[in-house]
C-alpha cells in the first residue's frame, strides 16, 4: 500500500548482512547469542546476479532467528568479498549495527567471550537512565551491540526474564543529516518518528571508542513488528568518512534493511519520482520459491546505506 504522503513499510522485516563463511558466522551467532536456523538456501542465475548487483552472482543465504526478528546472512559463493576497512570508526558512514537485546548483560558478556570478536567499547558501559551497552566486532567486522533496559524503561516485551537473549530492538545507521534521512526515511517510506535526542559525554565518547562524540540519535518504527531504525548522526568529531563509492552487495562492508511492502511496484515507483535514491537492482526481480519473499528490489539511501525492498 502507497499512502498520498508515500511509501507505507509493513515492516522492517530483517537485517541483512555479508558473510566470508555462511557456516562460521552461523557458528558464531547461534552459539554467541542463541540464534536458531529458519532456512538455508542458494540463490544463483539471472536474479541474485540482477537482485543484488553482482555478475555471474551465486549466494548462499542462512536466515537466523532470535525472539521475533530475522538476520540473513549471504555469502557470496565464489566472490571476493573485499574485507571491511580495518580502521572503521562509529562515525563513518558505512557504520551499521544491530541492538541485541538481553536480560542479563553480564551472562550475555560472559557467554559472548567465549568467541572471537572485537571490542569498540572496552567492556560493557552503564549509560543514563542506567540502559546497560557493550558495541563490538565480529570478525567479519560487522558492528554489533548488546543492550540491556532497567527495568520499566523500554517496551515490555524487552523486560522478559525468560531467556538471556530476547530479540533485536533496532538497526542503527550512521547518517550525515538527520534532517535528509528523515525525509527519505519517514516522508517517503512511511516510518514513524519515534523521537530524537542528544548524546554527549565520556560515557559515549567510552562506548563508540571515539573521543568528543556528539551524535544525534533518532528512532524510527514501522507499522508493526519490534525492529526499528536509528540514525546515527555524528556532530564531532569531524572527519566521518564516506561510503566507498565502489562498494558491492559482495564486499563484507554490506549490510541492508529488508522492507516489506505490499505493492512493491508502486514503491519503487514513489522513489523512482523522489530522486533520493540509487538504485542497485534495475528492475523488481521476481524470485523463487527458495526465497523467503517473492519479488525484491535492492538499492540505497543518500549516504550510501543499503536498502532491500520486499513483497511477500
Amino acid at each position: 500500500m502507497v499512502s498520498s504522503a508515500g511509501i507505507s513499510i509493513q515492516a522492517v522485516q530483517a537485517i541483512g548482512l555479508t558473510v566470508s563463511d555462511a557456516s562460521q558466522a552461523t557458528d558464531f551467532f547461534t552459539g554467541a547469542f542463541n540464534f536458531t536456523v529458519e532456512s538455508d538456501t542458494v540463490l544463483s542465475g539471472d536474479e541474485a546476479s540482477y537482485l543484488y548487483g553482482v555478475p555471474d552472482a551465486q549466494v548462499r543465504i542462512v536466515s537466523l532467528k532470535l525472539g521475533q526478528e530475522t538476520v540473513r546472512l549471504m555469502q557470496f559463493l565464489g566472490a571476493d568479498a573485499r574485507p571491511v576497512p580495518a580502521d572503521s570508526k562509529s562515525n563513518d558512514l558505512w557504520f551499521q549495527h544491530f541492538a541485541i537485546i538481553v536480560s542479563d548483560m553480564n551472562a550475555a558478556y560472559a557467554q559472548l567471550k567465549r568467541f572471537s570478536f572485537s571490542p569498540i567499547s572496552p567492556e560493557p558501559q552503564t549509560l543514563p537512565n542506567n540502559i546497560e551497552a557493550f558495541k563490538f566486532r565480529d570478525t567479519d567486522g560487522h558492528a554489533l551491540e548488546l543492550l540491556k533496559f532497567p527495568s520499566g524503561l523500554g517496551p515490555d516485551y524487552w523486560q522478559s526474564q525468560e531467556t538471556l537473549f530476547l530479540g533485536i530492538d533496532h538497526s542503527a545507521i550512521a547518517i550525515s543529516s538527520t534532517e535528509r534521512s528523515l525525509a527519505l526515511y519517514r516522508d517517503a517510506l512511511g516510518l514513524t518518528h519515534q523521537g530524537s535526542f542528544t548524546n554527549i559525554g565520556i560515557k559515549q565518547e567510552t562506548m563508540d571508542n571515539l573521543f568528543s562524540a556528539k551524535v544525534i540519535v533518532t528512532s524510527l518504527t514501522p507499522a508493526t513488528g519490534r525492529l526499528g531504525v536509528e540514525f546515527l548522526d555524528y556532530l564531532t568529531p569531524p572527519g566521518a568518512r564516506p561510503f566507498p563509492i565502489d562498494q558491492k552487495t559482495s564486499d563484507l562492508v554490506h549490510m541492508h534493511f529488508e522492507l516489506a511492502v505490499e505493492d512493491i511496484d508502486a514503491a519503487i515507483e514513489v522513489l523512482e519520482e523522489s530522486n533520493q535514491v540509487q538504485f542497485v537492482s534495475p528492475k523488481v526481480i521476481d524470485l523463487p520459491n527458495v526465497m523467503p519473499f517473492k519479488r525484491g528490489a535492492l538499492w540505497r539511501d543518500p549516504d550510501g546505506h543499503n536498502i532491500l525492498l520486499v513483497q511477500n
